[in-house]
């Protein structure tokens, strides 16, 4: 059994416990590998995430730095691309479909923590998984919370905290991210693309 396998959607687990100690401490080495690696030596980049992440459909480039929890439990498309600073805490699955792009200072947080202050001492978490499907642009310093799945098209203006789902083909923005409007014709010629 991995490392996240024990840990049940929306259920509290503790994350001290020892396997999963393990777990973020072989993801933080690879991690570590990655992120100091010649940013002219791309093959040795992609061969090192490939072998941190659960699965990778095709394409890929991720800027360095780059920083999750596990790898294991993200999973993306083709044609994903990642500007400098993508935080992915995947304590349970991400999925990350074709053709995603990310701003810098991206966080996609499937980490929770409880109401309840004794419990949050007592170092209990909970986790929920969050999908990105096809075709999304996530802005720069965006932050998705645990739960959460992006419609297909959609687009998350720079700075928004998405705390909810967010249909496919909009535009949405702020902080809570909240559905501004529809992409349109109007959008295949037009430069004010949050307008």
């Amino acid at each position: 059994m991995s490392q996240t396998e024990r840990i049940i959607p929306g259920k509290l687990y503790n994350p001290n416990d020892e396997v999963y100690v393990q777990g973020r401490k072989k993801a933080k080495s690879r991690i570590h590998e990655f992120n100091n690696v010649h940013p002219d030596n791309e093959e040795l980049r992609e061969n090192l995430m490939r072998s941190l992440f659960g699965s990778c459909a095709g394409s890929f480039l991720i800027e360095q730095p780059f920083y999750c929890d596990y790898g294991s439990n993200i999973h993306i498309g083709d044609n994903m691309y990642s500007n400098h600073n993508l935080t992915i805490l995947d304590v349970v699955d991400v999925r990350i479909g074709n053709n995603v792009f990310f701003g810098p200072n991206v966080g996609l947080y499937t980490a929770g923590h409880p109401l309840d202050a004794q419990r949050r001492i007592d170092g209990l978490e909970f986790a929920l998984p969050i999908t990105i499907e096809d075709n999304v642009w996530i802005g720069g310093s965006v932050t998705v919370l645990p739960g959460v799945t992006i419609g297909k098209n959609s687009v998350i203006a720079a700075g928004g905290v998405v705390v909810k789902d967010i249909p496919e083909g909009v535009v949405a923005v702020g902080n809570p991210c909240k559905v501004l409007r529809e992409i349109n014709e109007r959008d295949k010629t037009s430069t004010d693309f949050c307008k």
